[in-house]
């Protein structure tokens, strides 16, 4: 009996649909890149529920005649090639022939097409890969796809979508990836009816900064270099525009984004030194090759490019970057930005200028016998205090806090430094050892005896949890005070961050912050909590935002991610001197943590360097 039978057309779809449709932003991916292929030079993007509801991409292309937009949803359609040695030299986006087929088979589409010399245009009606309607319809020139519940018909694939923050945030990168690469075209998206972009044509450089904000102008550093195997251009940040998450890192090729961690290696490889270490810089780098040089038929999202002479542009990537940061470094930078600032008169050199003087009262003793009158003529008579007053402090006994000096040593050691994280727990509860002498080690480790050998402690990893542990305690405690600041702090967000922010800023606002709307993505912080009203209150909101991009964040996970930015930014650094008491007390703190050998993002607080070890050692 036979079992091997052709699948129907639907089912091959769908099939096609899983690798090709993942999300909203995989539609709105593969209805641009038909738009930018057409020859549109302005292409609008609206979205409803994150485009759950609906999705639709109107553009001024070229449009489709009847039959065309028929056949368009056939599977293999495509105009973009037409035998099989045409892959290799490709130039349009797109090419498989897959995209709208798998869109209608896992939606209900609209498209409406007119061309440019036809007086009216076409409505087509697709279900699910089953076709409804054809109707003439009056319409601009081009095309507008109306895409409606996505995976209607497939409520398993739907059910896997992430929250509507998610799924925007995941429209909105998309949406930019295609932006940055054709500054010649205008592109606007919406949200439920709110514009987040409006970009009009204008130069790379204008579009990377309406892109992602003015902030980014300062950082940029050109980037151009073309030989033999291609063109490498664009820009590359300036080391002191790193950051932990968040960075924005693009690679373009022949106008199609693209991930490729070799070449980022090459980036990343000529700031050695620049930047600390796990810290990334922006660049959006743009590679002009020939296309019978490369592959881009890898995957399905096309994002997966293969090139005939990756080792020999790593190297010349390499070193465009060096020359441009190094340039950046032996030039003296002029900063013209003076938008906002205050403008300070230039000194001219005038004659006959004398030095203020300050008139100074030598007799004046605050603690001399003082007289002063009331409204009701009362005098009020004080105590009168020796001329002599600084004898009294003869007789005192400096004071010196007292010592706890039997503490829990918990060790993680392996290797030279110790023994297995099995025996921590133990130690941590067993051991007992006198701290009355610490030793700090560059300022940056402390250095005390424990009975197993020589301990060493990362002081700002150790300051680090500490605090963190108390942050976390007073956020969840729901007791919160806020401190109003003197001078409210202005902090500028971009469009994806101002995605995520309606869900942020009310849970931040219930911990003691409070915020006022500028626009144009600028908030001021007008009072923070009052853990806070120490440190850089803007830098903790950027970061806590910038980690509810990668994760969502509520409740006890906002309070966990809060109470770490606002450790980490307020942790004795490195470098930084202390007493034999301060470490003392640093030591004693740390060892009644509840965990008290990790910092929060996991890093090593400490290790011990075993006797045997030493005795090894020496000889």
């Amino acid at each position: 009996m036979d079992k091997i039978q052709l699948l129907p057309d639907t089912v091959a779809n769908l099939i096609a649909a899983g690798e090709v449709v993942q999300r909203p932003a995989s539609v709105i991916k593969e209805l641009m890149e038909n738009a930018i292929d057409a020859g549109a030079t302005q292409i609008d993007v609206l979205v409803i529920e994150a485009g759950r509801t609906s999705i639709q991409v109107v553009d001024n292309g070229m449009g489709m005649s009847v039959t065309d937009a028929r056949l368009a949803f056939e599977r293999h359609a495509t105009s973009k090639i037409r035998k099989a040695d045409d892959l290799f030299s490709l130039e349009t986006m797109g090419f498989r022939g897959e995209a709208l087929p798998s869109i209608a088979s896992v939606a209900q589409v609209t498209l409406k097409t007119r061309q440019e010399d036809d007086t009216v245009g076409i409505s087509l009606r697709i279900d699910g890969g089953r076709f409804v309607s054809q109707t003439p319809v009056a319409c601009s020139k081009g095309c507008h796809f109306i895409v409606d519940n996505i995976f209607y018909n497939v409520p398993v694939r739907r059910r896997f979508l992430k929250s509507n923050t998610t799924e925007l945030n995941n429209v909105v990168s998309a949406f930019q990836r295609i932006a940055l690469v054709y500054p010649q075209i205008g592109f606007t998206l919406q949200s439920n009816n709110q514009k987040l972009f409006d970009l009009r044509a204008s130069s790379l450089h204008q579009r990377i900064v309406d892109v992602f904000g003015k902030k980014l102008k300062q950082h940029l550093l050109p980037l151009d270099v073309e030989t033999t195997l291609g063109k490498i251009e664009g820009f590359v940040g300036k080391p002191e525009s790193a950051r932990k998450k968040g960075a924005q890192q693009y690679f373009f090729v022949n106008g199609r984004y693209m991930r490729h961690p070799y070449f980022q290696k090459a980036v990343m490889e000529a700031y050695e030194r620049l930047v600390p270490q796990g810290e990334q810089v922006p660049f959006f780098i743009y590679f002009t090759v020939d296309p019978k040089d490369i592959d881009v038929n890898i995957h399905p999202t096309k994002t997966e490019i293969k090139f005939q002479d990756e080792q020999a542009l790593w190297q010349i990537l390499s070193a465009a970057v060096r020359e441009a940061v190094g340039r950046f470094s032996n030039i003296p930078s002029i900063d013209f930005d003076t938008e906002g600032k205050l403008d300070m008169p230039v000194f001219e050199e005038m004659e006959n200028i004398s030095m203020p003087s300050i008139a100074i009262n030598t007799q004046y003793n605050p603690f001399k016998e003082t007289t002063s009158h009331g409204s009701s003529g009362t005098r009020d008579h004080r105590q009168s205090v020796p001329s002599d007053w600084s004898s009294l402090y003869d007789n005192a006994v400096s004071g010196q806090d007292v010592v706890d000096t039997e503490i829990h040593s918990s060790i993680f050691d392996d290797d030279l430094f110790g023994d297995s994280e099995e025996n921590m727990s133990s130690k941590a509860s067993d051991t007992a050892h006198d701290i009355s002498s610490c030793f700090q080690y560059k300022g940056s480790y402390i250095l005390t005896s424990v009975p197993q050998g020589l301990m060493v402690i990362d002081q700002e990893r150790a300051h680090e949890r500490i605090l963190f542990e108390r942050y976390e305690e007073s956020l969840a405690s729901g007791k919160h005070t806020s401190q109003p600041l003197l001078f409210p702090e202005k902090i500028q967000f971009s469009v994806a961050e101002m995605v995520i922010l309606p869900t942020i800023i009310p849970q931040l606002e219930s911990l003691g912050f409070d915020f006022s709307d500028l626009g144009g993505g600028t908030y001021a912080i007008n009072a923070v909590p009052g853990e806070l009203s120490s440190i850089n209150a803007a830098k903790v909101v950027t970061q806590t935002v910038e980690a509810a991009e990668d994760t969502e964040l509520s409740g006890k996970n906002l309070y966990s991610s809060l109470a770490a930015t606002m450790a980490r930014n307020s942790a004795i650094p490195h470098g930084q001197v202390l007493s034999e008491d301060e470490m003392r007390n640093l030591v004693r703190d740390l060892f009644q943590c509840a965990n008290s050998n990790y910092t929060p993002s996991g890093k090593k607080i400490h290790a011990t360097l075993r006797h045997d070890n030493i005795l090894h050692m020496l000889g």
